[in-house]
């Protein structure tokens, strides 16, 4: 295919393709696992000098690690349940969901779960998953992880020990490399309501930690951690919420704004636009769906103040920073298209 090509379709034929597309590699895949499922049946990665069908993914069919896993796990699911192909050949689910939920899958369930993972997240799946299967609740834990090397200690160790012969790597040994984005923290549903979190914190928030466990003795004779950061996490989102969209517990009635004065939105306003829509980005596509971002929302004249637009609830509405740009240069790109039209009929 020749890229430079796309750049001259319209946009609604570039999106057409790609929903196009998009349902023909997921038939492709579905036809994929299915071919998988009797190969390994026939077990006729043998043949081709592989001692599994893992083997023969990665080695000959030249699939990634991740890739093969999870196409496999796939294969191996449609053979004890076939309805798991024919929802993922819709695109009712993914190949992370049939991975996630094969081990839960029973003759009985099979049918229910499929119909509740229909469009979930893996985040959504792994909840269903911990009401289906739920897991006790992990007991507090905070160590000391071992130091990590840095990039040019273990290259000096390694030119030292070149000689010698190697060793199984551990935890201690991983490399550190300056730069490198911190892993990010663990947050698993265990059970209905119950979820494990897990993160790297340093030293100073450790010493924190223990002067809230020691403040809050009297109140909270175990120390329990979970609880003092539920407690430190009203008092965040409190403040937040606060200066985000005034939130108030005497909140005053929403006045008129005079349209066009200032671009300043009263703090009436941004209450009532933020539970209107409900903390989330407001953006509609023409074919109706709405964005379901939660972060880096911002208040956004509908009709924007350097055209008149006033900050009343009804002309002000939240949108994610990327939608409120792309609105930016959808108005303002049309206005000054026309303002350059009048221009050159003058």
């Amino acid at each position: 295919m020749n890229i430079t090509l796309l750049t001259e379709l319209a946009d609604a034929e570039l999106l057409a393709r790609v929903k196009s597309l998009v349902q023909s590699e997921r038939r492709a895949t579905a036809a994929l696992v299915a071919h998988l499922a009797e190969v390994e049946s026939r077990k006729l990665y043998l043949e081709e000098g592989c001692r599994s069908l893992f083997c023969y993914c990665t080695q000959i069919l030249h699939l990634s690690e991740h890739a093969a896993y999870n196409r496999i796990e796939a294969a191996r699911t449609i053979r004890r349940f076939p309805l798991v192909l024919a929802v993922f050949e819709r695109g009712d689910v993914h190949l992370s969901a049939v991975k996630l939920l094969a081990p839960v899958l029973t003759p009985e369930n099979h049918q229910e779960l499929l119909t509740a993972a229909k469009h979930k997240s893996k985040r959504e799946i792994e909840e269903l998953i911990a009401r289906v299967r739920p897991q006790p609740d992990i007991p507090p834990l905070v160590r000391k992880l071992p130091a990590r090397k840095s990039v040019a200690t273990a290259t000096a160790t390694a030119t030292a020990t070149a000689k010698e012969p190697p060793a199984a790597a551990t935890a201690a040994e991983a490399l550190f490399v300056p730069g490198a984005p911190p892993r990010p923290a663990a947050v698993v549903p265990l059970a209905p309501e119950r979820y494990k979190v897990q993160f790297t914190a340093s030293a100073a928030t450790c010493d924190k930690l223990r002067r809230a466990q020691e403040l809050l003795r009297h109140r909270m004779p175990n120390g329990d951690v979970a609880e003092i950061f539920d407690m430190a996490l009203d008092f965040l989102v409190g403040d937040l919420e606060k200066k985000k969209f005034a939130a108030t517990d005497r909140p005053r009635q929403v006045g008129i704004a005079t349209p066009g004065r200032s671009r300043h939105i009263p703090a009436e306003v941004k209450r009532a636009v933020w539970q209107r829509d409900q903390g989330r980005c407001a953006f509609v596509s023409p074919s109706g769906g709405r964005c379901t971002e939660h972060g880096q929302l911002e208040f956004d004249h509908v009709r924007p103040h350097g055209d008149g637009g006033s900050a009343t609830v009804d002309n002000v509405r939240l949108l994610c920073r990327r939608h409120n740009q792309y609105e930016a240069q959808q108005f303002f790109g049309l206005w000054q298209a026309e303002r350059a039209q009048d221009l050159a009929h003058r």
